[in-house]
């Protein structure tokens, strides 16, 4: 199995961006482990054949990181650690935001770690989506 992370994976519609971020929609669902943060909905299939992984969206505060160069190390140290790891969420219609929240540098091994974590736990609730 390829493990690339391709365009059409990434979220771009700021509509549903938008939507993401909206406290007042109630199909939207989050959880965190620490020390990322995870917000994500189901959406319907519209025909898409190439959508066979989550459209996903990683972020990292201006507030806690001033400088760009931090938030870009932290940003691809997210976006490995799910290229690695993506393989359990195969064939799921997510739209998926990680909010990074710790207000310090951690090092590869840790974010990994959260992140098989956050993966296995939404392979787990895929049935309870929708």
């Amino acid at each position: 199995m390829s493990q690339t992370f391709k365009k059409y994976e990434h979220l771009c519609h700021k509509k549903v961006i938008e939507s993401l971020f909206d406290r007042s929609n109630v199909k939207n669902k989050s959880f965190s482990v620490y020390p990322i943060r995870v917000i994500y909905n189901s959406y319907k299939s519209e025909g898409n054949d190439k959508l066979e992984f989550p459209q996903v969206l990683f972020s990292v505060s201006k507030r806690s990181f001033k400088r760009a160069v931090d938030r870009n190390l932290i940003k691809r140290r997210l976006r490995e650690s799910y290229r690695l790891n993506k393989s359990s969420l195969k064939g799921l219609r997510l739209n998926v935001v990680f909010l990074f929240t710790s207000r310090e540098i951690l090092p590869y091994d840790k974010i990994e770690g959260s992140m098989k974590v956050i993966l296995q736990r939404l392979s787990e609730n895929d049935g309870q989506l929708v």
